[in-house]
């Protein structure tokens, strides 16, 4: 369990990262950028893809160019999220999105329903609803409204990082290449687009290079890596309780989060929201266990 434990620490501290670049005015979308590099020579160096050996005319691109935009781009709304909304709301956001590839399992996979699934699911809506919070008092039509956004981020995160699993589960079938070499030649696309980005930033919207940036996006790009490499050593530490790793993980990123959120970033939650991580929780459980 201590590799969950890592796993957990390092993606809630993804999600620190990105906040407390945004209140020391750096700019996250050039910190994401640079996020890539520092992902793409860990996983060289650490885990050794076996490119050289790789039939490319077998590569199923399609995905690979979908996840390579998807990436950066997701990023950039959990930024975004963890600003309007917090960390909280952000970290339940991703967490519950694995109702997205649970319901594509059934509904476009063919695998069949079981009850404490459904049960998982309708209990998952519910922490959803409870969990994003929403301000009737504000006009769902202004789209520049904090309030709207305080709902919009975390959605978009939900059905994002949803579409993202099903992409990687996609990728995982293709056992004609290894999944490390597939992780890898994402990771290198999707560096290529990010830089791609930041060119765009500087040369067209003509934001100024910060450094600042560099320093915090490698130090990101480190985190999400570590939060890959130990969430599949524990699976690979307990190949025969995947559903221990499942639950211990999702679990462990919505409870640090939320208390990470309320003490050191002082996020005020309403007693729906606590409602909403509460029932998170249980969603989990019960996926996992009944």
């Amino acid at each position: 369990m201590i590799f969950v434990l890592i796993s957990v620490i390092c993606s809630v501290t993804v999600a620190v990262l990105l906040k407390l670049a945004k209140q020391r005015g750096v700019e996250t979308k050039q910190m994401i950028v640079w996020n890539y590099p520092m992902a793409v020579a860990l996983t060289y160096f650490i885990l050794k893809p076996e490119i050289a050996d790789v039939s490319w005319t077998t590569l199923p691109f399609p995905l690979y160019i979908a996840l390579a935009i998807l990436l950066p781009g997701m990023f950039i709304f959990i930024a975004l999220s963890i600003r309007y909304s917090g960390l909280v709301k952000t970290e339940v956001a991703q967490r519950l999105s694995l109702f997205i590839p649970l319901m594509a399992s059934f509904f476009l996979f063919n695998e069949k329903v079981q009850g404490n699934k459904i049960w998982g699911i309708g209990v998952g809506i519910l922490a959803i609803i409870c969990s994003i919070g929403w301000r009737k008092s504000l006009p769902v039509a202004n789209m520049t409204d904090t309030g709207y956004k305080n709902s919009l981020y975390p959605l978009l995160v939900f059905f994002g990082m949803g579409i993202i699993d099903i992409l990687f589960k996609q990728v995982a079938l293709h056992v004609v290449i290894p999944y490390v070499s597939s992780i890898f030649i994402i990771f290198v696309m999707a560096m290529l687009i990010a830089f791609g980005l930041l060119s765009y930033m500087l040369f067209i919207e003509k934001q100024s290079f910060s450094l600042k940036a560099v320093f915090y996006g490698l130090i990101l790009g480190a985190f999400n890596f570590s939060n890959i490499l130990f969430y599949m050593k524990a699976h690979r530490a307990l190949p025969e309780n995947p559903s221990i790793v499942f639950t211990g993980m999702n679990i462990g990123v919505i409870s640090l989060g939320a208390l990470v959120g309320v003490l050191f970033f002082k996020e005020k939650l309403s007693w729906l929201n606590y409602l909403g991580i509460v029932l998170s929780i249980v969603s989990v459980l019960i996926i996992a266990y009944l």
